[in-house]
C-alpha cells in the first residue's frame, strides 16, 4: 500500500513527526562517537542509488568511518547510521532513540547486515547504539555517558535464513497489483501502528466492539468480530466479561447512564473548599538540557490553576508558561506554589502524573521538599469516579480520559475548535518555539498553549459540576 496505494496512508501528526525529527538528531549525535567520519546521505530520499556509490568509493578510498552508508543486494537497499573500520575489520552501528533493544531493531539490524554483507562487505560485529536513560546530565552534554553501545551480532547471524527466506516472498507481495487479503487484526497496532488502519477499519460501525475497555479488551474486541459481532450491542449476555465491561456493555444495550449515587457522595464528601482544579503540561526529550536532568524525563512547562471558594462559586484563574529554550523548573515552582494556597483540596485529573511531576521538583529542588509534599497531600483524583466505572455513559465509549468524559457530560465543550487540542501537540509545539524566528508565530503558539491548558482545568471545573447535581 505505500508502494500503490499512499493515498489511502494516514497524514503523520505533529507529534509523530517531532518522534521522527528525535530519532534523526539522535542518529547526528551520535556520530560523535565516531567523529572524523564522511557523509554519505543521500540529498533526499529518492537519491539512495548516489549513496551506494558513494559509500563504494568511500571504502575504496580507505575511509575509516562513514556516516549513513548506503549497500545494495539483489535489489534490497539498506543504509546503516555508523560504519567503522577497526584495524582493518569493519563493525556496523545502527542508532535508535529507544533506551532498548527491541525485537523489531533485531529485524532491521538481521536485514542490514544481510545486504551488506552479501554486498561484498564483510562485518565483524554489529552493535546497535541506544540512549542510556540512567544518565544524568551535568555541565557539558558526556556523548559516551549518553549512549550505550551494545552488540547484536550473535542474535542477527541466527536470523539470516529467515531473512534470506523472507525477501523472495515481500518482492512477490509488491508486485501483485491487488492488495493481499487480510483481515484486520492485532497487527494492525503490533509492534507498531499501522499508517493505514483509517482505510482498512473503516468498515466498523460506530459504538464497536473495539471500544471494550478493561482486561484483556483487545483479545476479546477481535473474538468477537471473528465471529461476526461488531457492535457493543450486539455481544451475547453469556460472552464472558468482566464487571467493568459487562457495565459498559449494559449501558449501551440499554442506552441509560450507569451512576453509583453512594459512591459519588463518598468521593464528593473528601472535598474542602477553596478547590484547586490543576493541570500541569510537559515535554520530554531523548537528550538531557539541564543539570539534574535524564533522557526523556518529563519537564513541565506550564500550568493552569482555576481556584473556587465555595460551591458554585465564581472561579480565579492561574496560568504560567515558559519561555522555549529556557530551564523551566525553578519559576515553574515558584508560581505554582504561589498559586495554590495553604488549604483546600486540589484537584487533578490522573493525579498520578501531576503527582510525578511534583516528586521530581521535590529531587531537584530539595528545600522545597515540604512545601510540595503539602500539596501532595491535599491532592484527590477527579478520574477515580470515571476509572471506578462510579459514573459511566455510552458517549464515554469505555474511556475515561477527559478528552472522552468532558463532552459526554458537557456537550457543548470539547478539544475540537482548538489549534492545540492534545498533550502531545501541546509539547511538540512548545519544544519548537525555541527555533522559531517568527515572532507573530511564537505569540500565536503561546495564546493557543494557554488557552489549552486553560481548557483542561476549566473541564474539570464542568465535570465536577456534573458530579453534583
Amino acid at each position: 500500500m505505500y508502494k500503490h496505494q499512499p493515498d489511502y496512508r494516514a497524514a503523520v501528526s505533529n507529534s509523530q513527526q517531532a518522534i521522527f525529527d528525535q530519532g534523526t538528531s539522535v542518529g547526528k549525535l551520535a556520530e560523535q562517537l565516531f567523529p572524523g567520519g564522511v557523509d554519505a546521505r543521500p540529498v533526499d530520499t529518492y537519491s539512495y542509488q548516489q549513496s551506494v556509490v558513494d559509500t563504494f568509493n568511500y571504502v575504496q578510498a580507505g575511509q575509516k568511518v562513514i556516516y549513513e552508508a548506503a549497500f545494495q543486494y539483489d535489489q534490497v537497499l539498506a543504509a546503516l547510521d555508523i560504519l567503522v573500520q577497526k584495524r582493518g575489520k569493519w563493525h556496523a552501528f545502527e542508532v535508535k532513540s529507544s533506551t532498548s533493544v527491541k525485537d523489531t531493531f533485531l529485524q532491521d539490524a538481521a536485514l542490514q547486515y544481510y545486504v551488506i554483507t552479501q554486498a561484498g562487505l564483510p562485518l565483524v560485529d554489529f552493535s546497535i547504539v541506544y540512549i542510556n536513560n540512567e544518565y544524568e546530565r551535568y555541565g557539558d552534554l558526556d556523548i559516551a555517558q549518553l549512549f550505550t553501545i551494545e552488540s547484536v551480532l550473535d542474535q542477527i547471524l541466527e536470523m539470516q535464513p529467515q531473512i534470506a527466506a523472507k525477501i523472495p516472498q515481500l518482492k512477490a507481495v509488491l508486485k501483485q497489483k491487488k492488495v493481499p487479503e487480510q483481515a484486520i487484526g492485532p497487527h494492525c497496532s503490533d509492534p507498531y501502528a499501522c499508517d493505514f488502519t483509517d482505510h482498512c477499519w473503516q468498515h466498523l460501525p460506530e459504538d464497536s466492539v473495539f471500544d471494550l475497555r478493561g482486561h484483556s479488551a483487545g483479545a476479546k474486541s477481535f473474538e468477537l468480530y471473528e465471529q461476526g459481532i461488531y457492535r457493543l450491542i450486539d455481544i451475547p449476555d453469556d460472552y464472558p466479561l468482566n464487571g467493568g465491561q459487562l457495565l459498559q456493555v449494559q449501558c449501551h444495550k440499554t442506552g441509560e447512564p450507569h451512576i453509583n449515587q453512594e459512591a459519588l457522595n463518598d468521593f464528593l464528601a473528601q472535598l474542602e473548599y477553596p478547590l484547586y482544579f490543576m493541570d500541569f503540561e510537559t515535554y520530554q526529550v531523548a537528550v538531557p538540557e539541564w543539570d539534574g536532568a535524564r533522557p526523556y524525563q518529563q519537564f513541565p512547562f506550564q500550568y493552569s490553576v482555576h481556584r473556587q471558594d465555595s460551591p458554585g462559586g465564581p472561579l480565579t484563574h492561574f496560568e504560567w508558561l515558559a519561555q522555549s529554550g529556557t530551564d523551566p523548573r525553578k519559576d515553574f515552582l515558584a508560581n505554582l506554589l504561589s498559586a495554590m494556597g495553604t488549604t483546600g483540596t486540589i484537584l487533578a485529573y490522573n493525579s498520578s502524573f501531576e503527582n510525578s511531576r511534583l516528586n521530581d521538583l521535590a529531587y531537584w529542588f530539595p528545600r522545597k521538599a515540604k512545601a510540595i509534599e503539602a500539596l501532595q497531600e491535599r491532592m484527590v483524583d477527579l478520574m477515580s469516579p470515571f476509572r471506578s466505572k462510579h459514573y459511566y455513559l455510552p458517549a464515554m465509549k469505555g474511556s475515561y480520559s477527559i478528552k472522552q468524559v468532558l463532552p459526554a457530560l458537557v456537550p457543548n465543550m470539547n478539544y475540537d475548535q482548538l489549534a492545540i487540542g492534545n498533550g502531545g501537540d501541546a509539547s511538540t509545539a512548545f519544544y519548537q518555539l525555541q527555533f522559531e524566528k517568527d515572532a507573530s508565530v511564537v505569540e500565536q503558539t503561546r495564546e493557543a498553549l494557554l488557552r489549552y491548558c486553560a481548557m483542561d482545568t476549566e473541564a474539570m471545573v464542568r465535570v465536577l459540576e456534573k458530579l453534583n447535581t
